[in-house]
C-alpha cells in the first residue's frame, strides 16, 4: 500500500504579516496532484490542520475544498487533530464525511478503533489508528491515569492500539497517526510549546509493534527511526525553518511489512534567508546577491542603531520581513551577560533562578513542583480557553 504522509498545514496562518492562504491553496493542489499521479492508496494528515481553534472563514473554505478534491479523487484520507486544532470543531460531521472516504479522528476514546482499508495490490488489510493530540491533563481520566504526562497518555493509547491489532487477521499491517514531540526530533521556533511537568518529548519506543508511525507537530521533515517519521509542515512558518526542505513522505508498505520512503518536495513561494552584520556590510556584500529575492530576517550588529535601517535594507532586499538588533559588545557588558544567562533556558529554569536571586537559596523539590504545576496550569488553561472559543 502506498501512503502519502503530510501534517501541520496550519491553514489560516501568516508568515510575518504575509498572507499564506494562496501558498496553502497551491500546496493543496500539489497534494492532490501527487496523490493522483503517484497512484497513492491513502493520504494521512497528522494534525494541526488549522492554525488555531477558531480559524478564519477563508481557511475553513480552503479545508472544505481540500476535502472535496480528495473525495472526488477517490483516495481515502485519514486525518487527526493537533494541538492547534479544536478537536470538537474539526470532528463535526465526521460520521457523514467518513462515508466519502475522509476519516476524521479527533476523539481520544476512539484511539483503539481503526480505519481499515483493503490493499488493492492484494497484500491484505491495513489498519489506520488515529491518535489525536492528547493533552495529558484533559485525557488522563479517559485512560484511567492518576498522573498526567505525555509519555503515559500516549503509552495508554498505544496499549489500546496493540490490543485491537491483536484481534485482527494475521498479516494485517498497521499505521499510527500521532501528534507529539518524540525524542530525537528537532524543533523549530514555530511549534507551540506542549511541555508538561518539565517534559515535552516521549521515546519512540512508545510506538513499538506497528508498521509505520506518521508523526505531526515538528515542522522539519525528519526520520526518527525507519518506521517513525515526521513529514514536517509543507510551508515555512518561522525563520528558524530557513534550512528546511519542505516535503511529504511517500511511503510504500509492502505485504511482507518491508517499507520504503521517498521525500516529495512541496512548492514554497519564496526561499528564506537569515543575514547578520553591520548595515553597510549587508548592503555591499556581493555574497548576499543570491538572497535578494528571499524573505529576509536581518540582524544588525552596528554598535549604534543606524538611521532608517528597514527602508535601506528593503532597497536591496525588498522582501525583508524581520529586523533585529544585536550590537557587537564586549563579553563583560551587563546586557550580554544577562542575555547569555537566559539563552535556551526554559521558563521553569528562569523561575528557579529568580527564587535563588531573591532568597539567596535554591528552590527545594516541593517548591520546584509548585512552580512546575503553575506553569502547566497556565498552559492547560490557555488550551482550554482556545478550545472553548
Amino acid at each position: 500500500m502506498r501512503l502519502l504522509h503530510t501534517s501541520d498545514w496550519h491553514l489560516g496562518r501568516a508568515f510575518h504579516r504575509v498572507n499564506m492562504l494562496g501558498a496553502q491553496a497551491e500546496f493543496i493542489g500539489h497534494l492532490v496532484t501527487v496523490a493522483r499521479e503517484r497512484e497513492v492508496d491513502a493520504v494521512v494528515v497528522s494534525g494541526d490542520v488549522y492554525d488555531r481553534a477558531v480559524p478564519p472563514l477563508a481557511a475553513v473554505e480552503l479545508f472544505d475544498d481540500a476535502l472535496h478534491r480528495l473525495a472526488d479523487l477517490g483516495v481515502p484520507t485519514v486525518m487527526i487533530s493537533g494541538n492547534h486544532d479544536s478537536a470538537r470543531r474539526l470532528g463535526v460531521g465526521a460520521g457523514l464525511i467518513g462515508r466519502a472516504g475522509i476519516h476524521l479522528r479527533t476523539d481520544p476514546s476512539a484511539a483503539g478503533t481503526p480505519v481499515v482499508l483493503p490493499d488493492a495490490s492484494g497484500g491484505g488489510d491495513v489498519a489506520f489508528y488515529g491518535l489525536p493530540y492528547l493533552e495529558p491533563a484533559l485525557v488522563k481520566d479517559e485512560f484511567g491515569l492518576e498522573k498526567a504526562g505525555h509519555e503515559s497518555v500516549l503509552a495508554a493509547a498505544m496499549d489500546r492500539v496493540r490490543a485491537d491489532l491483536a484481534t485482527r487477521a494475521e498479516g494485517t499491517r498497521s499505521v499510527v497517526l500521532a501528534h507529539a514531540f518524540v525524542t530525537g526530533g528537532e524543533a523549530s521556533d514555530s511549534e507551540r510549546d506542549i511541555t508538561v511537568g518539565g517534559v515535552a518529548a516521549v521515546p519512540s519506543g512508545v510506538f513499538d509493534g506497528v508498521d509505520y508511525v506518521a508523526l505531526g507537530h515538528l515542522h522539519g521533515c525528519q526520520t526518527i527511526t525507519e518506521r517513525v517519521r515526521y513529514s514536517g509542515s509543507p510551508l515555512p512558518y518561522s525563520f528558524s525553518e530557513a534550512d528546511h526542505r519542505k516535503s511529504m513522505w511517500l511511503v510504500d508498505l509492502a505485504g511482507d511489512r518491508s517499507l520504503t520512503a521517498e521525500r516529495v518536495d512541496c512548492p514554497v513561494p519564496r526561499p528564506l534567508a537569515r543575514i547578520r552584520g553591520a548595515l553597510e556590510e549587508l548592503l555591499a556584500d556581493p555574497d548576499l546577491t543570491r538572497h535578494e529575492d528571499a524573505w529576509i530576517e536581518a540582524t544588525l550588529t552596528d554598535a549604534v542603531r543606524p538611521a532608517d535601517p528597514m527602508a535601506r535594507l528593503s532597497e536591496r532586499f525588498p522582501h525583508t520581513l524581520s529586523l533585529a538588533f544585536d550590537p557587537d559588545r564586549s563579553p563583560d557588558d551587563p546586557d550580554v551577560t544577562y542575555a547569555r544567562r537566559l539563552a535556551g533556558r526554559e521558563d521553569q529554569e528562569i523561575a528557579e533562578d529568580f527564587v535563588l536571586h531573591v532568597r539567596g537559596a535554591e528552590a527545594d523539590e516541593h517548591e520546584r513542583g509548585v512552580l512546575r504545576d503553575a506553569f502547566d496550569a497556565v498552559r492547560v488553561d490557555e488550551t482550554v480557553r482556545e478550545v472553548a472559543r
